[in-house]
């Protein structure tokens, strides 16, 4: 399987700007720039979209991880918190909080930590990965 994405920028890197469009055009000419990236501009930027990315591969990953021990989560709301410092993503912090009927908190702990490492974008991340995870 193969995904695409396409940004396309314009001008300098403090004055111009872009949009980035998805192979499923979920994004579609969707805008960033550096307001948006560094400052509290109207857009999107690639450290959000990172920290979409993991929070949604994650659950789903967790939900399968469940699923083989017998497992169905009712709901499974996950944050991810990416930081970006002197040009560098170097961590990505998850939150999450589930809801898991029948579920000990030992076998909890021990898919939510599988997800954590197993899961495509924790895998591609050169970053520390950190969890708090919680049953509600």
């Amino acid at each position: 399987m193969k995904r695409t994405a396409t940004a396309v920028w314009n001008g300098s890197g403090k004055d111009g700007s872009g949009h980035l469009t998805s192979q499923s055009t979920t994004l579609n000419k969707t805008q960033y720039s550096y307001k948006s990236r560094f400052e509290e501009g109207v857009g999107t930027n690639p450290e959000e979209l990172i920290a979409a990315a993991h929070a949604g591969c994650f659950a789903m990953k967790l939900s399968f991880v469940l699923g083989g021990a017998g497992f169905t989560p009712e709901s499974l709301d996950v944050t991810s918190t990416v930081t970006l410092d002197n040009g560098a993503i170097t961590s990505s912090h998850l939150v999450l909080k589930a809801s898991i009927p029948g579920i000990s908190a030992e076998k909890f702990k021990e898919a939510a930590d599988d997800a954590k490492a197993n899961c495509p974008v924790s895998k591609v991340l050169n970053a520390e990965i950190t969890l708090d995870a919680s049953l509600v």
